[in-house]
């Protein structure tokens, strides 16, 4: 395979690549999850210990300590806040992650691009997929939670995949973009780590959208992970459908979006073995 030919950039040639390469994603998925607690003592299990232990500080923190409510005129118990607040750290977590990690992912993985036939491509797939595993335990915690706490689980909760699907593309086509520059930018990997902190409290992860006055709300609906955090939240603590037009609107956007990434990614792959 010459690394320096131009490679498909269709949707078509996209579609392909994923699925003829879907044994393989799965396979280096898996062995980055396990490889990730081996060793350890109590392995995969620390998946779930995490993100109990992170819903613990939040109900502390946030309704014992600050006594903090998500909305001052209504009536809420101790642990609602704090699981609205794990609700939006999910989120942010998954794609934060994926977006740290990208700047770094092929110049991880060189011998992949210098010395073998391997479809690069779908390395930040394969890294989505290891912290959506995470992420999907994180939600596990969340939902026993909202049980044990409420004694009931909203039947909405059903459009959670309709709403994930939508932030998995975006966090793609960022993951492919990132991982390109990574290569000939080697400091933006320390300026991603900053944005990515920034983005944190420029996301309504620790207040709601009707919080922020109104000439810098604008700002905060730009975010593209509002619209998921604020959704996700509809549907699982409050119950309500999702919005169907917007998240359709939304869909089509960072389809669009990932698939510009995914252009990018494979016109400037070609310089990659010349760098490396």
């Amino acid at each position: 395979m010459n690394p320096h030919a131009p490679q498909p950039t269709s949707l078509r040639s996209l579609m392909m690549s994923l699925w003829s390469n879907r044994q393989l994603i799965s396979h280096m998925t898996r062995r980055e999850i396990l490889g990730r607690y081996k060793g350890s003592i109590l392995g995969l299990t620390w998946s779930f210990f995490n993100p109990i232990f992170m819903l613990a500080i939040y109900t502390f923190v946030f309704s014992v300590i600050f006594q903090s409510k998500w909305n001052s005129g209504t009536h809420q118990n101790k642990t609602e806040y704090a699981i609205i607040i794990f609700v939006g750290m999910i989120i942010i977590n998954l794609f934060n992650e994926v977006a740290n990690r990208a700047p770094g992912l092929i110049l991880a993985n060189t011998n992949y691009v210098k010395k073998v036939v391997f479809p690069i491509e779908i390395l930040p797939i394969i890294a989505i997929g290891t912290t959506l595993f995470h992420a999907l335990i994180s939600f596990i915690v969340l939902l026993v939670a909202f049980m044990l706490f409420n004694g009931y689980l909203n039947w909405t909760l059903i459009f959670l995949p309709l709403i994930l699907l939508p932030v998995l593309i975006l966090t793609l086509g960022v993951a492919w973009i990132l991982a390109s520059i990574g290569v000939f930018v080697r400091d933006i990997g320390q300026t991603i780590t900053i944005l990515t902190s920034m983005l944190m409290f420029l996301s309504p992860v620790f207040y709601p959208v009707s919080a922020i006055p109104q000439e810098f709300r604008m700002w905060i609906l730009a975010n593209p992970l509002t619209f998921a955090i604020e959704q996700i939240r509809e549907i699982l603590i409050w119950g309500h459908l999702p919005d169907f037009i917007g998240l359709l609107e939304y869909t089509v956007c960072v389809s669009a979006f990932t698939w510009l990434g995914y252009i990018w990614f494979q016109k400037t792959r070609k310089g990659f073995a010349d760098v490396l």
